[in-house]
């Protein structure tokens, strides 16, 4: 693997018909910056080989909002990957990364924010950048680095959406 993203899902509905965390879908509000920054990530040039997913309803609708913007890449559902810690989302990106050039990971907080904030501490990013991630990492957000050949990592792009003022969803 020689890229990293890491995509938290879009903003979710409070509460699933189910009751169950897992089947939470996302807002409308959810949907667009899921579709937004799926075309700002494909805009820059940050085209996924392959991208790891949480099996949440949530991160499976973020994954669909974004997947037209990345028509060469492969999908693979991940059930590890359901609110996994930082070390968790790590290791399966790069047990899949062995065979790809980018790998994606469209997953939850906290695990994606400290593995994120994580990644630009050990790549030596300046500080006000690590401070930025620690204090907000939102609902489709998404943080992005190059891997050296010894799995160092090199802070490639912070990116948070748009927020629609005038918006109540």
């Amino acid at each position: 693997m020689d890229r990293l993203i890491l995509f938290r899902h879009g903003k979710a509905e409070p509460e699933s018909a189910s009751g169950e965390d897992f089947d939470r879908r996302l807002s409308p509000r959810g949907v667009r910056e899921s579709v937004q920054m799926g075309a700002h990530l494909a805009d820059l040039g940050f085209a996924p080989d392959l991208v790891l997913v949480s099996p949440s309803a949530r991160t499976r609708e973020t994954w669909a909002a974004a997947e037209p913007h990345f028509p060469k890449a492969q999908a693979r559902f991940d059930d590890e990957l359901y609110h996994a810690d930082s070390g968790a989302v790590r290791h399966e990106a790069e047990r899949a990364g062995g065979t790809c050039g980018t790998v994606m990971v469209v997953g939850h907080n906290p695990g994606l924010q400290e593995l994120a904030v994580r990644l630009l501490m050990e790549g030596s990013a300046p500080s006000s950048l690590i401070a930025r991630a620690q204090r907000h990492f939102p609902t489709a957000a998404a943080a992005v680095f190059l891997i050296d050949d010894n799995g160092r990592p090199a802070f490639d792009g912070l990116f948070f959406p748009e927020r629609d003022s005038g918006r109540g969803d």
